[in-house]
């Protein structure tokens, strides 16, 4: 009769304890968030920003899903900095979920996080510095490949992956070894020159070269979970989840928070290519040109402004751009503005105006802060400078050749004649040679200092004048003129005509 009763208890007891324990699982909440194609500011920025939603938002998991190639090396040491010394490594769990590559710089983002994990035949590693269009050698790539064998071997010492093997990635002329413990009975990692002396704690005869010195190091998705780069090999993201959930004891409550670039990130991104930079910079050029040669303001203009803001915009936005390189180019087109509509000729305001402008983009080309002059401080700077310079010379040479062709052949046809002024004839006597737009019948008609003739449209300061038969493109000298106004020519330079109004 005793002994039911005590069965019972004890039975209740162990029930009691089993649900103790399951339900000991702590709750937690997960992120994803996408980390894919090419490393860049512009992905940094786009990190930093989805990264603080989801620790605002509570969650306790950080899973980055990692897809790259590689990319700006100065950009992905900067995420580094952001997981690993910015904080967020103690604010959240951080997972790298190697969805199907982490090449280069994306291997330096994944080994920041305190937890790898692969798809399966995925890979990882090869994060050598390369400088663009040529070789780094000697001391400028040690001065690259230093920091960023110090930045692995950082993550290996904080997140406890193998040093030797992470080292290895970055740095050609790493032997190394794999050699077995004989007390734990685990495999360790040494470089060739570190090895291990004592044969009673290791088995110095069987150790194993894992990487060869011509060799960079590149995992699969098996060899990193073997080798103790990757904490395992999953099929999806679930197994992710599930992997996090048995090892960590959590419970991961509903779907994860899903973070992904929004879409104005990525058209920025886009933007500061090289090939995309020269197409907007040879618009840019294309458009004052045209609108330097047509009557009034127009659609080039327009359209010069636009891939001006554009590629201004994207640079800022990046952090390419401070401000005292923006206020720079805009004084710089302010001036040239001065130059053409109100001064006569072309002087001071002009070439400070170019000067401006020059500076402005060149400081554009490389991330510095306000107070630091705009020059490369190493060699990935040079590389940033490099993909910039490509951009402009791009689009500078195809605006060339565009702007060659538009003043051969636009001006013959009949349809698109109206939109750029046609070259004059050859002077005659004491003529001075000049752009009009004179009706096709006149033909051109020459015009000297001194001509009188009369305003047929506002100039505001430019506009139009009527000397003779000949319809002219002019300039006031001081005041807006009103249709009308009897104006005397009082300088000529190249195609700008200077007029003055004749009488009170």
């Amino acid at each position: 009769m005793v002994l039911g009763p005590c069965l019972l208890i004890a039975a209740g007891i162990l029930t009691a304890d089993v649900i103790e324990r399951s339900d000991d699982s702590r709750e937690v909440r997960a992120a994803v968030i996408s980390c894919k194609d090419m490393i860049d500011w512009g992905l940094h920025d786009s990190l930093k920003r989805r990264t603080k939603i989801a620790l605002d938002d509570g969650v306790e998991y950080l899973i980055f899903d990692v897809d790259t190639y590689g990319g700006d090396l100065m950009a992905a040491l900067e995420i580094f900095n952001l997981l690993m010394i910015e904080g967020v490594n103690d604010q959240a769990h951080t997972v790298a979920y190697v969805s199907k590559k982490a090449i280069s710089a994306g291997a330096l983002i994944s080994v920041a996080c305190e937890d790898i994990i692969m798809k399966e035949k995925t890979q990882i590693g090869d994060c050598a510095p390369i400088a663009l269009g040529g070789k780094l050698e000697g001391i400028e790539r040690e001065k690259v490949e230093s920091p960023t064998r110090a930045a692995f071997a950082n993550a290996a010492e904080a997140n406890n992956y193998p040093a030797a093997l992470l080292k290895a990635m970055v740095t050609q002329q790493i032997e190394v070894y794999r050699v077995k413990n004989l007390e734990s009975g685990e495999y360790e990692f040494f470089e060739g020159d570190s090895l291990p002396k004592d044969p009673n704690k290791y088995d110095l005869a069987g150790k194993e070269l894992k990487v060869k010195a011509d060799e960079l190091l590149t995992l699969t998705a098996s060899e990193a979970e073997e080798y103790g780069v990757a904490r395992a090999q999953v099929k999806n993201l679930e197994g992710v989840l599930e992997f996090l959930e048995e090892r960590d004891g959590v419970s991961f409550v509903g779907e994860p928070l899903v973070l992904r670039t929004m879409w104005s990130e990525e058209m920025v991104r886009k933007i500061n290519h090289p090939a995309v930079m020269g197409v907007l910079v040879m618009l840019a050029l294309l458009g004052v040109y045209m609108e330097l040669n047509t009557p009034g303001v127009g659609l080039p203009g327009l359209l010069a402004v636009i891939c001006f803001v554009i590629i201004i915009g994207s640079k800022y936005l990046t952090g390419l751009a401070n401000w005292v390189e923006v206020a720079l180019f805009i004084v710089g087109l302010i001036l040239l503005m001065i130059e053409f509509l109100v001064l006569p000729g072309f002087g001071i305001a002009g070439f400070l105006g170019i000067a401006c402008i020059l500076a402005g983009l060149f400081g554009m080309l490389i991330k510095n802060p306000p107070g630091r002059l705009p020059w490369p401080q190493h060699g990935l700077d040079w590389d940033i400078l490099a993909d910039g310079v490509l951009g402009m010379s791009l689009g500078f040479f195809g605006f060339l050749i565009l702007a060659w062709l538009l003043a051969r052949y636009l001006p013959r046809t009949e349809l698109m004649s109206g939109l750029m002024l046609a070259p004059a004839l050859p002077k005659q006597g004491g003529e001075i040679e000049m752009s009009m737009t004179a009706p096709p019948e006149s033909g051109v008609i020459g015009v000297e200092v001194g001509d009188l003739g009369e305003v047929v449209s506002t100039l505001r300061p430019t506009g139009k004048g009527k000397f003779g038969d000949a319809i002219v493109d002019v300039v006031a000298e001081a005041d807006f003129l009103d249709k009308g106004t009897t104006v005397e020519i009082i300088e000529i330079y190249g195609n700008r005509v200077v007029v003055k109004k004749v009488g009170g």
